[in-house]
């Protein structure tokens, strides 16, 4: 994996926006590559107390990152989804953002313990 890689999870997501100076910052600097999974994109938007700035800001970061869609023709990526799901019984978001991660050779930052035990991925606390 490439450490300059990235993928964020929903968790990561918010805890970016909100921080101004976080290792998390510091961490993204000098990424080649920022991703987030569109399963992370509606968990974000689907919070109950999200308001209007939340959004602007949130549709200004989409606007530096890529967003990784789940493509049901991507053989290799539904594959890798649903051996994680299986292997490790996580939450299908979860199964799926993973998934994404290793598809995209991209070290994913999370703050979700349960994601630490997949070794088929890199992942990175903030």
């Amino acid at each position: 994996m490439n450490g300059n890689r990235y993928l964020l999870d929903t968790n990561a997501i918010v805890f970016l926006l909100r921080q101004k100076n976080s290792k998390l910052n510091n961490i993204l600097y000098n990424a080649e590559w920022i991703g987030v999974s569109v399963i992370s994109c509606l968990e974000f938007l689907i919070f109950p107390e999200l308001s209007d700035a939340d959004k602007s800001i949130f549709d200004k970061f989409l606007n530096r990152v890529e967003i990784v869609n789940l493509d049901y023709e991507d053989e290799n990526l539904i594959t890798t989804i649903i051996t994680l799901r299986k292997k490790y019984s996580i939450k299908l978001p979860d199964a799926i953002i993973a998934g994404s991660a290793y598809n995209f050779s991209a070290t994913l930052i999370t703050g979700d313990k349960q994601l630490f035990k997949i070794n088929e991925i890199e992942t990175c606390s903030y």
